[in-house]
């Protein structure tokens, strides 16, 4: 899963910024600034945009743990994936290679972006899998599945990264829903069927919510996310960190998608100081040292851009009462 069916895979204490950024841009490609030939290559967002701000806080890794539980709950969408790479076998290196995807097309130059969503396009077309409901077999680059696939992470990133305690207005939310039209658009979706804010990214899941279920699949994801294999020196080190951070994930998701897994969740608003908690510890990590985790994707930019160039909520708070006036949001 990750960003795409079956793809490469998918507040308080925030890094000190430099101050209020350029203004970001509404639509599609919302970072590429005029003129951008010109000088150093902002890619496909630029650091004027919302999802540049929020893509290098620490959360997207439990956001992503997230967007794999929603994901799953599509019977199509998790069939193609299990018809198509062994999740179990090659869990961690697929959860990297989300990583790497959503960091190139947030990060890189427009080339690397838009040659990572070729890439994409190209895998997806040679797949196929079965539906269980019907026994056919379907394309996973319906963009029916796509669509799901997308906006199960992009709801996840906001979420989590709001609900762990970082700061964005309506008008800055609504933002990086429009702004992650451009992600839809390299993975193979018309940016004019995607979700442009969040109340069209509610009414999407309104949609859809009849169609979801967890059948044999998901409940096969549920159990790996929840147990993933490692070696046996490695299992209290997974005991100890990784499932922690899985249950905060799953505690995350809305109520309706508990129930559709059968299985409880803490009290919502202990799942929200656990996140509030949990942000504040890992934002706590020099964020020089957490960016040099491979495949480095936000120093690489900032040495293109330069040092104003550094992501952080910090930004957007800053200017909030500047980008949000009326007339401008």
């Amino acid at each position: 899963m990750g960003n795409t069916a079956t793809g490469p895979d998918p507040g308080p204490g925030p890094d000190p910024g430099p101050g209020p950024g350029p203004e970001p841009r509404t639509g599609p490609g919302a970072g590429t600034a005029p003129g951008a030939g010109t000088g150093p290559d902002p890619g496909l967002y630029g650091p004027g945009s919302v999802t540049w701000q929020c893509h290098g806080d620490p959360m997207m890794w439990i956001a992503g743990v997230r967007a794999l539980y929603l994901q799953a709950l599509h019977p199509r969408a998790v069939r193609g994936v299990r018809e198509n790479s062994d999740f179990r076998r090659d869990a961690w290196g697929r959860l990297l290679r989300t990583a790497d995807f959503v960091g190139t097309l947030t990060y890189g130059t427009t080339e690397a972006a838009e040659h990572a969503g070729r890439r994409v396009r190209a895998i997806h077309r040679r797949l196929s899998a079965t539906d269980p409901a019907t026994g056919r077999t379907f394309p996973v680059d319906d963009p029916e599945l796509l669509l799901w696939i997308h906006c199960a992470q992009i709801d996840s990133f906001l979420h989590v990264l709001r609900r762990s305690g970082i700061t964005l207005t309506t008008a800055q939310a609504d933002r990086y829903v429009d702004e992650n039209r451009v992600n839809a658009r390299l993975v193979g979706l018309d940016p004019a069927d995607v979700p442009a804010d969040t109340a069209g990214l509610a009414a999407y899941f309104d949609k859809v919510r009849p169609e979801l279920a967890a059948g044999p699949d998901a409940l096969a994801v549920d159990d790996f996310l929840r147990g993933p294999p490692v070696p046996a020196l490695l299992v209290p080190g997974r005991n100890l960190l990784w499932r922690p951070l899985a249950g905060l994930a799953y505690g995350s998701l809305p109520g309706w998608a508990h129930q559709l897994y059968g299985r409880p969740a803490p009290a919502p608003r202990s799942v929200t100081r656990r996140l509030r908690l949990t942000g504040r510890v890992l934002r706590s990590i020099p964020a020089g040292l957490r960016w040099k985790l491979p495949p480095g994707h936000i120093l690489k930019a900032m040495r293109r851009m330069g040092p104003g160039s550094r992501p952080s909520p910090y930004t957007l708070r800053t200017s909030a009462a500047i980008l949000d006036r009326p007339g401008r949001a």
